[in-house]
C-alpha cells in the first residue's frame, strides 16, 4: 500500500480540501485500496517526505525538496487538475 501525504502550511485548511477530492477521485478510479492518505503541514513533515510514496503540497516547499513533491494547488483552482491526476496515478501504480 503506498503512502500518500497531503500538506498545505497549516495542515488544516486547504489540505482539507485537497484531501476530500483525492479521497472522491481516488475511489472513483478504484485506487482506494492502494492508497493510506496522510494530512499534515510542511513544516512538521519536510525533514519526513522519504516516510511517504507521494507528497501532494498546496504551498511552497524548500528548493531541496521540490523534486519530491507534486503541486497540488491545481487541485484547488481546477486548472491542470488532470495533470495531478495523472502524475499521482502513475505514482501508485509505479
Amino acid at each position: 500500500m503506498k503512502k500518500l501525504m497531503v500538506m498545505c502550511g497549516s495542515g488544516v485548511a486547504t489540505s482539507t480540501v485537497v484531501m476530500g477530492k483525492l479521497k472522491s477521485w481516488l475511489a472513483k478510479e478504484g485506487l482506494d485500496k492502494k492508497v493510506r492518505l496522510y494530512q499534515s503541514k510542511v513544516a512538521e513533515e519536510v525533514n519526513h517526505l522519504d516516510d511517504y510514496d507521494i507528497v501532494v503540497s498546496t504551498t511552497l516547499v524548500p528548493d531541496n525538496v521540490k523534486d519530491k513533491v507534486i503541486n497540488g494547488v491545481p487541485l484547488l483552482t481546477g486548472v491542470g487538475a488532470d495533470k495531478v491526476y495523472d502524475k499521482i496515478k502513475k505514482e501508485i501504480e509505479a
